[in-house]
């Protein structure tokens, strides 16, 4: 009878079974094949019994079933040997992922035959599981790459990237809601688990095969090894990459260096972040040149450069654009544009605001901690150290306490509960642009005041994933949002734009649309002579929308009817109008501050880390 119709542990003396081919030196066997007495001491009779029982049923199953037993084995052994060279050859980004990817020789698992039959059977057990262990880490961070360069256009950092759970939470919770959010933790933990299980059991199994197939292992181990060699070393391809693979180990190695370089920059920049061009400078020397305007800076969120250039978002972006520039100048209005190089992509619109803000280059939660529980000075902070500007906030999507509110120097905030918004939420945003800015208007900056005031605005409308979106109204009929109810009812679902990628691009195109004509609309219809605004984007969209490789600049706008403050940017070389040109200055958003410090009359002195 073929090996395959023994069953691994029933093989006793005088029980008609043949011994396996190959079968170790010395009697060696796996774990089940020692019977039903176990190294540390007999078993109790009711165990051995009822094991025992079981066995002869399966043994006997396999007797009378050999070709069934023979196609389930190979089987099971084909589909371990199959998910432990996936896990070792899968790709760490969704285009990557192609069929062509898995035709390598991937060292890790010549290394692994050659420790499974080099180990004595405990030692083997042991090194089996903890390859299946590392196999599941593996399979993890590479589904982690996948998503992170998916939505946010950079690879899973394992150091610093936990810390964004909770908010992709939230923003799951607030997109499709708290059933599905807390299904999808759930799932993930539960296919985190299932992928062990299965890991750990596929090594397991091949690691019994090789031990029992011993000298046939050992001649496919030593041919596998010498042809890794020599692809490796002749430097051979097979569609388009090298049939020698390192792959798995790789990966790991640049996840392992990722998270040592991420810890060291942690500690630099903590002293970076002490040292500041302005941390010195005197109150009556910070923005001369501004005193009496009321200056507004706001951030549209998404606002990137795939908005403008994009050939499906372009045409309805540039349109708008245009037509608001043109109105714009028809109230009196200039603006000039340039590009800004976003420290994030896809998401974490907060380490935009605070990079233009602070300029520093904060791309990590870990140095936007770092730099907001310090007292870096931040732009709107300016303003509030001089004493001659009232500042706020106005930040429809803030729901609970920001205690980020003193580092950027507000003298008051204004979040989603304050801002008297009684229509439904829009996906992720809690209002719609349009009733934020008229919120502002109505509660802040439309009242009598003894100082000119500074505001710090942030719109949400164009968040992800865009859908619904609002519509303009009247001005003249928000009232208190209830206007949006049949407007929200007819939009889009989010469910369904989040997995149509040509749905995604033109929904984000129109959402930014809607967030321009509110602005701009809010600008000819409030702004006055001393009205000075400062209008971005935060980051790109997530990659699926601006596009592989699409790069992280924004536009960035300054607005004014007074022609001196335009005056003072001249040496900038920023395009005249809303829409940037393509060849327009391109700056790191972290230099925005102190440019804009200088442009304006301030003058530096440092303060030393």
């Amino acid at each position: 009878m073929p090996v395959f119709t023994r069953f691994s542990g029933s093989s006793q003396p005088g029980d008609g079974v043949p011994e396996a081919e190959d079968e170790p030196a010395g009697g060696e066997r796996e774990e089940g094949e020692r019977g039903a007495t176990a190294a540390s001491g007999p078993a109790p009779e009711a165990s051995r019994t009822s094991l025992g029982h079981r066995l002869t049923r399966l043994r006997a199953w396999r007797t009378r079933h050999p070709r069934a037993a023979r196609a389930l084995h190979l089987t099971t052994t084909a589909l371990a040997a199959a998910l432990v060279l996936g896990s070792l050859l899968l790709p760490n980004t969704l285009p990557a992922l192609k069929a062509v990817s898995f035709a390598r020789i991937p060292a890790e698992a010549v290394i692994g035959a050659v420790v499974v039959l080099a180990l004595p059977h405990r030692p083997r057990l042991v090194a089996a599981v903890l390859y299946g262990l590392g196999l599941t880490a593996l399979t993890t961070v590479n589904l982690l790459d996948m998503g992170f360069n998916e939505y946010l256009g950079r690879g899973f950092n394992a150091a610093l990237d936990w810390d964004l759970l909770p908010d992709a939470q939230a923003y799951v919770e607030d997109t499709l809601g708290g059933g599905v959010a807390t299904a999808v933790t759930v799932g993930a933990v539960v296919l985190v688990l299932l992928v062990a299980a299965v890991m750990v059991a596929a090594t397991i199994r091949l690691s019994t095969v090789l031990a029992r197939h011993r000298v046939r292992a050992t001649k496919g181990t030593l041919i596998a090894g010498t042809v890794w060699v020599t692809c490796s070393a002749l430097g051979l391809t097979l569609f388009g990459g090298p049939i020698a693979s390192e792959r798995g180990a790789g990966a790991l190695r640049v996840h392992a260096q990722r998270t040592v370089e991420s810890l060291r920059d942690e500690a630099a920049f903590v002293q970076q972040s002490k040292a500041d061009t302005f941390g010195n400078t005197p109150p009556g020397q910070l923005l001369p040149d501004l005193r009496g305007k009321d200056v507004i800076f706001t951030f549209i969120e998404s606002y990137g450069r795939s908005a403008v250039e994009d050939p499906i978002m372009a045409p309805g972006v540039d349109r708008t654009l245009d037509t608001s520039t043109k109105a714009l100048e028809k109230a009196g209005f200039a603006a000039r544009s340039g590009w800004l190089t976003s420290a994030t992509y896809g998401g974490s619109s907060w380490l935009g605001h605070s990079t233009t803000m602070s300029g520093l280059w904060i791309d990590n939660q870990r140095r936007y901690r770092t730099v907001s529980a310090g007292d870096h000075l931040t732009l709107t902070k300016a303003f509030q150290k001089t004493g001659a500007w009232d500042t706020v906030g106005v930040m429809p999507g803030v729901q609970k306490g920001w205690p980020e509110e003193k580092w950027y120097g507000l003298d008051t905030l204004y979040d989603s509960r304050d801002l008297g918004y009684r229509g439904p939420k829009f996906s992720w945003s809690t209002m719609p642009d349009q009733y934020a800015l008229e919120a502002f208007q109505r509660q802040v900056h439309g009242k009598k005041r003894d100082k000119p005031l500074m505001s710090f605005v942030i719109l949400t409308s164009s968040h992800q994933p865009w859908a619904p979106i609002p519509k303009m109204v009247g001005w003249d009929e928000l009232g208190d949002g209830s206007v949006f109810d049949a407007i929200q009812k007819a939009g889009k679902k989010a469910s369904d734009v989040l997995t149509d990628t040509t749905k995604s691009r033109e929904e984000y195109g129109k959402s930014i649309q809607y967030s321009v004509t509110s602005l701009t609309q809010w600008l000819e219809r409030y702004g006055t002579d001393d009205t000075v605004l400062v209008f971005l984007g935060d980051h790109q969209p997530i990659a699926r929308v601006s596009g592989n490789g699409a790069g992280r600049d924004v536009p960035v706008s300054i607005v004014a009817k007074d022609p001196k403050v335009l005056d003072k940017v001249a040496g900038w070389n920023w395009t005249e109008g809303l829409k940037p040109d393509r060849d327009a200055p391109v700056w790191k958003m972290s230099s925005f501050r102190d440019r804009f410090l200088k442009a304006f009359g301030s003058t530096p002195h440092p303060s030393k880390g």
